[in-house]
């Protein structure tokens, strides 16, 4: 099969877990995801199948939706609820406080990425190193917080969740503790679901075991809304519609010159299509270069 399986994760499953179980159901050779989820975290796991894991790399639109509920006055080791608790401090934060401090990360931040996560330094990875009880030197890196509000919050609990709309690479865990450090306080992670992947949303994914009973009784409805087309991780990309001359000959490598297409008033250098024929059918992505209509990649 060659398209993408909306996963709904649970609990306990590694992400790598996830793509085993869905390759040994559908008998699978190639799969892989779009994103790791902790184990402990759960939601939409995008998962890719055959033809489709050569997008892994280019996919567009990688940003993330979440539902994240915290807890004011601990820190943990891991800055979530299932590490080691390190520190302890009062907190009397109020919900109007709160809200108020949300305003300084709804845009392009720095973040220190947490020691418990699989950001590589030196070829290794940094939870290895914090099993170790090692420290090593990270970096922060820029991240963007498009949506950041507060659903509710317990005054008396010091406890709440936060709804977040951000772009890859941003830790949830650590957009808490740096907000509960912004009030003079500190704070850990308690839940995460994972609302929304790389234009997907979780709405539309199954879990492992509905897909066992899909897998016992026929198979994988390909127009079913868990399941989607390799095309579909293109969206943000224009359509171009290309003739039945033009496709044979961009189906075999060969550059379409853009005047002759219907890109011409449209084209701009290193502009990337999703190049289709009269049909429909989806060839491949292109881009262009010197006045012409390259082969991008091909699925």
């Amino acid at each position: 099969m060659n398209g993408v399986l909306l996963i709904r994760k649970e609990k306990a499953f590694t992400s790598f877990d996830v793509v085993a179980v869905v390759r040994r159901l559908l008998g699978q050779k190639k799969a892989g995801h779009t994103g790791t989820l902790d184990p402990n975290a759960t939601g939409i796991l995008p998962v890719l199948l055959g033809s489709a894991t050569k997008a892994q790399d280019i996919i567009p639109c990688q940003d993330k939706r979440y539902t994240a509920d915290f807890r004011l006055g601990i820190a943990t080791d891991t800055l979530d609820i299932w590490g080691e608790v390190i520190e302890e401090k009062p907190a009397h934060v109020t919900a109007a406080q709160l809200g108020s401090a949300l305003d300084a990360f709804r845009e392009e931040i720095e973040q220190l990425p947490p020691m418990y996560s699989a950001v590589s330094v030196d070829g290794k990875r940094l939870y290895q190193y914090a099993r170790e009880g090692k420290s090593v030197e990270r970096r922060p890196r820029t991240v963007t917080v498009y949506t950041l509000e507060l659903l509710c919050f317990d005054e008396a609990a010091q406890s709440g969740r936060l709804d977040i709309a951000c772009s890859k690479g941003t830790y949830v865990r650590t957009l808490i503790d740096d907000i509960a450090r912004s009030l003079g306080t500190v704070g850990v992670m308690t839940d995460l679901v994972r609302e929304e992947a790389c234009g997907y949303r979780l709405a539309d994914a199954i879990t492992l075991d509905e897909l066992k009973t899909i897998t016992e009784n026929g198979g994988i409805d390909e127009n079913a809304p868990y399941y989607r087309s390799v095309e579909s991780l293109f969206a943000e990309y224009p359509e171009l519609v290309v003739s039945e001359k033009q496709a044979h000959r961009f189906k075999n490598g060969n550059p379409l010159d853009v005047a002759r297409t219907e890109a011409k008033n449209t084209a701009e250098k290193q502009k990337i299509y999703r190049v289709k024929d009269r049909e429909g059918n989806f060839l491949s992505l292109g881009i262009i270069q010197d006045d012409m209509i390259k082969l991008y990649k091909h699925f």
